[in-house]
């Protein structure tokens, strides 16, 4: 008999704090939102105001025990190595246009559904959890956990599968879907059809789906009871529904098209680089002097005295938000740093192909490589990447696109993923929509000018240009 014992294994685990969380938040924040961020954050905390005109140089304060409250020297000033404007200046166009976000566009369409308060702050978030290509990747447990933890909202995974359901009945359909399989039935149900051939695309999806992503067409006749012509049908509805409706929003608009606030201005002259971080619209904020003069004199009046209850409470409320101010400063300021930080790194990284903006001297270049260069993590550098955009002399970029990994030619050279990734969108551009080339024919095209890759690499890549399976390219 197996024996039984019990031992003691000490592990080290490592929890966030809520402001290592907040910090986390503000430096994934495009500059658009920063704004809106810190306008909250002056809404929340009456302590801070938004400096209208040029701060008059004070006097420091008097000492008293909670002296370090008033330290003006404390409290970080984060217009450092920021593109700032005067009155006078003219100032340059820093906007594009790119067109109301997928998720902007979802939360609107939840202003026609009839939802609690409690339900809107679920759907909103649910909203913002959902991928690009409108697809919902993180269960709904792990969701319910985030919330509970990150916003103190206790909420049942029976809750938010009631919410998502809401958000499923959104445009365009088959978004919150988190299979190929629901998107496909949840676009399905939302079409138009024949009785007999909406009940028959339903069937194959919901008990033949792997047959069916297998192509057993014979197999799949037989059990449906059906002709070839009719087969044929059914599956031309099916291929004609989109596996990424998150895709579809973006395409063909033109309209109704909002700003986009690049986080960096590049200015080139002569020869020279000049960088800065764009803060024309980012309100400077400051501790407000009154309060810190209504504390000084509550600790002036109690000096001496024996601190009644109430008092120590309002003291201790205004030191409390007196320290969120301070430490929101702080993080706005550490925030703005990690961004110049990370930004001259890309610079002198792509310094080449920021003189000219030409595609072919753009380097491979990964986060870890930049997470080298400025000594941060690559989480990090993730974080500031992600949703930022750059203004050059060449135009606006997001700076995800300046990444691109490392590929060998025949010939030994080195050259950026970019590049097959431009002669992967060109081989489907031209393919014969009525046989469109399978992963490994492409894989054979790219093998055959020199460049080697495997198959499930060109997968990857068609993945993340946004092109559908080869058998969802079919035209019938």
């Amino acid at each position: 008999m197996a024996s039984v014992s019990q031992r003691q294994v000490q592990k080290l685990l490592q929890k966030l704090s809520p402001q290592q969380i907040q910090m986390i938040k503000l430096l994934e924040l495009p500059a658009l939102q920063l704004e809106q961020r810190i306008k909250q954050e002056i809404e929340e905390n009456p302590v801070l105001e938004e400096e209208a005109t040029e701060e008059q140089e004070e006097q420091q304060p008097k000492e008293v025990s909670v002296d370090e409250y008033f330290a003006e020297d404390d409290t970080p000033r984060y217009k450092y190595q920021i593109n700032n404007f005067s009155k006078d200046d003219d100032r340059r166009p820093v906007y594009i246009s790119e067109g109301q976000s997928f998720q902007e566009n979802l939360i609107q369409q939840l202003g026609y559904k009839r939802l609690t308060p409690h339900q809107e702050k679920l759907a909103e978030y649910l909203i913002g959890s959902l991928d690009d290509d409108g697809y919902l990747r993180r269960d709904l447990v792990s969701v319910a956990d985030d919330l509970a933890f990150t916003q103190g909202i206790e909420v049942s995974v029976g809750e938010l599968e009631e919410v998502l359901r809401i958000i499923q009945q959104l445009e365009p359909a088959g978004v919150g879907a988190r299979t190929l399989q629901e998107c496909l039935l949840l676009q399905l149900n939302a079409k138009p059809l024949p009785a007999r051939i909406q009940q028959l695309a339903r069937k194959l999806l919901t008990q033949y789906f792997d047959e069916f992503t297998k192509k057993h067409y014979d197999k799949l006749m037989t059990r449906l009871g059906v002709n070839a012509d009719e087969f044929r049908e059914v599956v031309e509805e099916i291929l004609r529904l989109s596996p990424k409706p998150g895709n579809l929003y973006t395409e063909g608009r033109n309209e109704m098209q909002p700003y986009v606030v690049p986080d960096f201005i590049l200015d080139y002259q002569n020869g020279v680089f000049d960088l800065s971080l764009n803060a024309s619209n980012i309100p400077d904020i400051k501790i407000n002097r009154r309060y810190m003069d209504m504390i000084r004199e509550m600790v002036n009046d109690d000096q001496g005295k024996q601190t009644s209850g109430k008092g120590k409470e309002a003291i201790q409320f205004v030191k409390s938000k007196i320290d969120s101010a301070k430490w929101f400063i702080s993080a706005i300021k550490q925030r703005q740093d990690t961004l110049m930080r990370t930004m001259q790194a890309i610079l002198n990284y792509q310094r080449d192909y920021f003189v000219e903006g030409d595609p072919t001297k753009l380097r491979p270049m990964i986060l870890k490589d930049i997470a080298d260069a400025t000594s941060l993590d690559v989480s990090t550098i993730s974080r500031v990447v992600n949703s930022k955009y750059v203004q050059t002399h060449f135009g606006i970029l997001p700076l995800k696109q300046l990444f691109s990994e490392a590929m060998q030619t025949d010939s030994g050279e080195e050259v950026s993923s970019y590049e097959i990734k431009q002669l992967l969108q060109e081989c489907v551009d031209k393919e014969d929509k009525h046989k469109p080339l399978t992963d490994e024919v492409l894989m054979d095209i790219l093998n055959s000018k020199g460049y080697h890759i495997a198959r499930r690499t060109v997968a990857k890549y068609r993945e993340m240009l946004g092109i559908p399976v080869a058998r969802l390219r079919k035209e019938i």
